[in-house]
């Protein structure tokens, strides 16, 4: 499992990077702008700069409305920027046809520009109170847009989390979905170190937080804390031996 972190800014950036050999993708959004807000393209660009160069950076892109070339635009822009992974927020999206729409053309125009990088299309778990896509829509979503994985996120910052939403049976069949269209699964929202054994076991490719790793857990005011990376990643190394461990036995 990969582990996502997503700091604010740069000095957040050059915190992560004293975390780097914990953590995999340094995540790039502007939380005061929603679950998935974008940031600046020079942000993305300086935290680029400011994180080792094996670290590859994601960028999200917003939490979007359904209009595909505007939001193709964006996604350009932050694969121009230095991201490699794009991750777009289906926020606007009533249906699963706005949502292709939609990453069908994040996918042309970033893949235009450069073939290798990896969208990321993100639904929300909490989709019921915002009146987007149903989040188990989202796999084949990706799948017919030609996205690289399917994200489920929280779209509300209100202390609910993941589980909250979608129980883990359900993030299991996301998970299962995902990796049967040959997609990465990756969950998030207000995820925490006891979420890690579901989510291990479940199969999940990526797991991405904020708030577990930020002093005092809360993702707006608190600042990400290179020690909770370490202690972050510790855990999902854990759950990860054990998991091993345990599959030739329920084999």
């Amino acid at each position: 499992m990969l582990l996502l972190i997503s700091p604010d800014g740069v000095e957040e950036a050059l915190d992560c990077a004293k975390a780097a050999e914990h953590l995999d993708i340094v995540d790039v959004k502007k939380p005061d702008e929603g679950s998935l807000g974008a940031n600046f393209p020079w942000v993305i660009r300086e935290i680029r700069d400011a994180v080792p160069a094996d670290k590859p950076v994601s960028a999200t892109v917003g939490d979007v409305p359904y209009k595909p070339g505007t939001v193709a635009q964006a996604a350009l822009g932050a694969a121009v920027s230095g991201a490699t992974y794009i991750k777009v927020g289906l926020y606007g999206c009533t249906t699963p046809d706005q949502a292709i729409d939609v990453m069908r053309a994040v996918v042309r125009a970033v893949k235009d520009h450069r073939p290798d990088a990896f969208v990321v299309a993100s639904g929300y778990a909490d989709a019921h109170r915002v009146g987007c896509v149903n989040p188990l829509a989202l796999p084949d979503i990706a799948l017919r847009s030609g996205s690289d994985a399917a994200m489920l996120d929280t779209a509300v910052k209100d202390g609910t989390r993941l589980f909250d939403h979608v129980p883990p049976e359900v993030c299991a069949e996301f998970v299962r979905r995902s990796h049967d269209a040959g997609l990465l699964a990756a969950l998030a929202g207000s995820v925490k170190a006891e979420d890690l054994g579901v989510l291990t076991r479940i199969g999940t490719d990526i797991v991405g937080v904020r708030g577990a790793v930020c002093e005092g857990g809360d993702r707006n005011t608190g600042r990400i804390q290179p020690e909770l990376v370490a202690a972050f990643r510790a855990e999902m190394d854990r759950h990860a031996r054990e998991h091993t461990a345990a599959a030739p036995a329920a084999g």
